[in-house]
């Protein structure tokens, strides 16, 4: 018998079972690997007991797939993937992308858009009377009002659209478990209002005590400031030890509750989560189709932590793991990789040992272990806390365990470092044993951007950290004798990046001739600080506004001007340069970023400084003409 889960009448038959105590449906393939959520809350309630059986992609179109395991005991549980349905759907031009790799052979059109409403409200048709859990990052970010990008426009909390029970957010492994035991009681799904990490519907509030009350629905949809003022409160209220239970009101009796983040997860705790007997593969009923995409670079990877005190405004980490770090121990991670080596498809190679911050390993400062996160301060922005522990000797020792496996020719680190951290370390240990073996030959980091005003908006370090950073690595490069470069992760469109700014990203990159192959145009995603800013215009820690840019033509020009070598983007870079004054830019001097047009060639050359190559120069400018024309 398959160590699958039952995907099928035939699968539940060979267990000896006539019904599912849960069903999850899943916006992706079936994945049985600790990165796909939807594999960690199945397994993990097995592991207590429960009888759960997977429907993956479900045609949405008609019933009959929603309807393959019968009714669950006990609810139905409804993700939409391990992505939210729009961003796997639609590039930020809201364009639609060829390809889902969450899905077999890579098709994409196997999930509807809006996932999670639509596979519940298929539910309801099917089975009008089953209890919906809603859970998954789709349902996280928008378990509250939320502005929506792809609509323009704010959308009610998901559980209301999704005719959902209720909704589980987070990590939700105590969570899932508590709800799923309260289930098993008896305690129908209505009644469960103690559960943290959970948002319900109520038509009263006498329950509750002390709740912090949010601005309602309709003073969110009819007022910008409103908006902000709401996402600052929920900003400040996602910490376990300090949150208070929010309430958003939606007519006069009609209330969305959400309750106080669930716990972080202690070390011995998340062992367990990652010793569940995971299959660490895509179902074999995908071989037909070639397999899934997805499972290629997380197969030989391995989750060390969860959280992020970065504080990066662009990310809803906050909203969805929050800023505690939580890790597993040394013994379970090299554990994991023996399990990885043992593979027949492993090759010598460890993909990544990380999470969301690789070199994250344990909380920014032991306060945060008793008394929470701060509310109104940041661990490493603008500046560097005072408080803040810097210490890599855990992971460095975890990296050397994993380098010393049989059978273990390299392990690389491709899930982010957080260069400002690493810069801060006053012992060089863990940048020596970086650069010696867990890169390969590009270090990829992401300063998103030069100007410190930008990169106050985003959350960001300041340049010069950024800069510091990079003579380390250059040095202990040089030191070792190895040739290996930095690739910066850059970010154009960002709320307060103006046509300046993106122009002095365009000179910086001049500066050290780089050009990036991809450029990332800010995503406005659900549940995060500068989604809010783009919507509202103001910054809702400050309430001052923000500058957007925000029609497709002027972010053209952003993400034209950091590739502004490339002759495609030339007319969009001359735009840009004389809209801001900036004809210096416009020339054949070494601090030009562009040549004139052919007809001002011959007036510009004449101020050209002189050239060792002018046959080049004239040929580049022909070359560019000819691909205008």
């Amino acid at each position: 018998m398959s160590g699958f889960l039952p995907v099928s009448r035939e699968d539940m038959k060979k267990r000896g079972w006539e019904q599912c105590d849960f069903i999850l449906v899943t916006g992706d393939a079936y994945i049985d690997h600790p990165s796909f959520g939807a594999a960690i809350i199945s397994r993990l309630l097995e592991r207590n007991g429960f009888k759960v059986g997977v429907i993956a992609q479900p045609d949405w179109k008609r019933t009959a797939d929603i309807a393959a395991l019968g009714e669950p005991r006990l609810a139905f549980l409804v993700t939409g993937g391990n992505i939210d349905s729009m961003v796997n759907h639609y590039s930020v031009a809201k364009k639609r992308r060829e390809k889902d790799a969450y899905t077999p052979g890579g098709e994409a059109g196997k999930r509807p858009d809006r996932a999670t409403i639509v596979y519940s409200n298929l539910i309801r048709k099917a089975f009008k009377d089953s209890t919906i859990i809603l859970g998954g990052i789709e349902a996280s970010l928008r378990r509250l009002a939320h502005y929506d990008y792809w609509s323009d426009k704010v959308r009610r909390s998901l559980l209301l659209d999704a005719q959902g029970d209720l909704l589980v957010y987070g990590m939700a492994e105590k969570a899932i478990v508590a709800v799923a035991e309260a289930l098993d009681a008896g305690i129908e799904a209505k009644d469960i209002t103690f559960i943290n990490g959970t948002v319900y519907k109520s038509k009263e509030l006498t329950q509750l005590d002390k709740p912090l009350m949010l601005p309602s629905y309709g003073d969110i949809c009819g007022d910008r400031r409103a908006y902000a003022e709401s996402f600052r409160i929920q900003m400040e209220q996602t910490d376990a030890f300090t949150a208070r239970t929010l309430v958003e009101t939606y007519g006069d009796s009609e209330y969305i509750i959400q309750m106080p983040p669930m716990q972080p997860l202690t070390e011995r705790e998340m062992d367990d989560v990652y010793a569940l007997p995971f299959e660490r593969d895509y179902h074999p009923m995908y071989e037909a189709a070639g397999g899934v995409p997805a499972i290629e670079e997380v197969k030989f990877s391995i989750i060390a932590n969860r959280g992020c005190f970065g504080g990066c405004n662009f990310c809803a980490l906050t909203f969805h793991q929050g800023r505690i770090m939580q890790a597993r121990s040394k013994t379970s991670i090299v554990e994991e990789g023996k399990a990885i080596t043992e593979d027949p498809d492993f090759k010598g190679y460890i993909h990544d040992v990380g999470g969301p911050t690789a070199n994250f390993r344990r909380p920014s400062c032991t306060k945060q272990l008793t008394k929470g996160v701060c509310q109104h301060k940041q661990c490493l922005t603008p500046d560097k806390c005072a408080m803040l522990e810097v210490d890599h000797k855990d992971y460095l020792s975890v990296l050397k365990a994993l380098r010393e496996l049989p059978k273990v020719k390299k392990v690389f680190i491709r899930s982010g470092i957080r260069f400002d951290y690493l810069l801060y370390d006053k012992d060089q240990s863990f940048m020596k044993e970086l650069c010696e073996h867990h890169v390969s030959g590009q270090l990829k980091v992401a300063p998103e951007h030069v100007s410190d005003k930008v990169l106050g908006y985003m959350g960001k370090t300041k340049h010069a950290v950024y800069e510091a950073f990079t003579k380390r690595f250059t040095g202990m490069n040089e030191k070792l004798g190895k040739k290996q470069y930095l690739v910066p992760y850059l970010m154009s469109s960002h709320p307060g990046c103006d046509l300046n700014d993106a122009i002095e990203l365009a000179e910086y990159l001049r500066d050290i001739r780089y050009q990036p192959q991809q450029v990332q145009d800010f995503y406005p995603t659900p549940a995060t600080l500068s989604t809010a800013m783009y919507y509202t215009g103001l910054n809702p820690l400050t309430m001052e506004p923000v500058y957007v840019p925000k029609t497709p033509h002027e972010k053209a020009v952003q993400r034209a001007l950091i590739q502004y070598r490339a002759p495609r983007n030339y007319k969009l870079v001359r735009e840009a340069l004389i809209l801001a004054g900036r004809e210096d830019l416009i020339g054949f001097g070494k601090s030009c970023l562009i040549r004139p047009m052919k007809h001002e060639a011959k007036h510009e050359s004449k101020k050209a400084e002189p050239s060792k190559k002018p046959f080049k120069k004239k040929k580049a400018i022909r070359n560019i003409h000819k691909k205008k024309k």
